[in-house]
């Protein structure tokens, strides 16, 4: 027999046929509000009327509507995955493509929407904001952000619970959670010493992005514990695009070209710088030693395989959601809890070292 069938008759009452909240109440002999707090969880029903309540649900077959219930409870059931950077950069770096999956996957049990916005230009910031202050989300995962941005500034104004990805700074105010880029950078560097390299070149990221700080703070850490004054002219800012590691690249040759390992703070920054050595005919590992940073799947698919600092992105995106989702759930009367969550990064050693 159908699930909304009884007695040889079907249930077809509601919107498109689909049983009322009503209709529930009436099968289970409750009161409609009795229905609505067994569906929505509440603890303040006895076993006996619980049981009578998903007995009817299951017999009629009752969907409860999200949108009314999100509505009931000032919720949207969705948060946004805000990343200020060009399309042309979230599509070129596995870090994003990392992140998301994370993020999805911790997601993946909830009623939660996912909205993903890239906001690299002004008018994108403009129209993000607008949307925000309409109360169109829940909360705000926010990846990749430059000092000066002003989208975390937005977000406390507005009261938006939010978790970001990589701090601003060591005073980060907002939640975040980041990888250990200072520890991660230091281990790059003291493996090369180790291998016997002393022209150490290091290829930065973008030094208003805190993350690319900490590791040139890294690199130069290591060389100071080794006894080795940093030589600015074996230093070259990058972008964290292929583009910019072969304009990087190509800068410390010229400067230093008898140097004889580089650090690139990214793997895709040391894919670019790749192709300049094997230009040049430097070969790797025997004339430069080559190490990036974030043992993507662009690491393991160079040719030499890339000794890289592993940051376990994807936990980071599931640990981003979890933080904020508690954020979510104990309202905005609570009080504001911003923890500030540093995962561990390990070296893995390939053929390029």
């Amino acid at each position: 027999m159908n699930g909304r069938e009884r007695g040889g008759a079907r249930t077809r009452s509601g919107a498109g046929g689909r049983p009322t909240l009503e209709e529930v109440a009436a099968r289970a002999g409750v009161g409609r509000g009795t229905v609505s707090r067994v569906v929505n969880g509440s603890s303040k029903v006895s076993d006996r009327t619980r049981a009578a309540v998903e007995a009817a649900v299951a017999e009629l077959g009752y969907v409860p509507n999200r949108a009314a219930r999100a509505l009931a409870a000032h919720r949207t059931d969705a948060i946004a995955l805000v990343v200020p950077e060009p399309e042309s950069r979230f599509f070129a770096e596995p870090y994003f493509s990392d992140v998301l999956r994370g993020v999805g996957a911790e997601l993946a049990d909830t009623d939660m929407q996912l909205l993903l916005t890239l906001a690299g230009g002004d008018r994108e910031r403009r129209r993000l904001a607008q949307y925000l202050a309409a109360d169109r989300v829940d909360g705000v995962l926010l990846v990749s952000v430059h000092a000066g941005d002003p989208l975390p500034e937005l977000l406390e104004e507005l009261g938006i619970p939010s978790v970001i990805s990589g701090r601003r700074s060591a005073d980060e105010a907002l939640a975040c959670v980041d990888s250990d880029n200072l520890a991660g950078a230091r281990e790059a560097v003291r493996h090369l010493l180790d291998r016997g390299r002393r022209a150490i070149a290091t290829i930065t990221g973008p030094l208003d992005v805190y993350g690319a700080q900490c590791r040139l703070d890294g690199y130069r850490q290591a060389l100071a514990a080794a006894g080795a004054a940093p030589d600015e002219a074996l230093m070259s800012v990058g972008d964290f695009t292929e583009e910019g590691g072969r304009r990087a690249m190509t800068e410390l040759l010229a400067r230093r070209p008898g140097l004889d390992a580089v650090f690139a703070a990214s793997d895709v920054m040391a894919a670019g710088a790749r192709q300049v050595l094997r230009a040049a005919g430097r070969r790797i590992p025997e004339d430069v030693a080559l190490v990036g940073f974030d043992d993507s799947v662009v690491a393991r698919h160079m040719d030499p395989a890339l000794t890289s600092v592993r940051q376990p992105v994807e936990e980071m995106g599931r640990t981003m959601a979890r933080v904020l989702l508690e954020q979510i759930a104990r309202g905005p009367a609570a009080p504001i809890d911003r923890p500030r969550i540093v995962l561990p990064t390990h070296l893995v050693v390939r053929e390029s070292s």
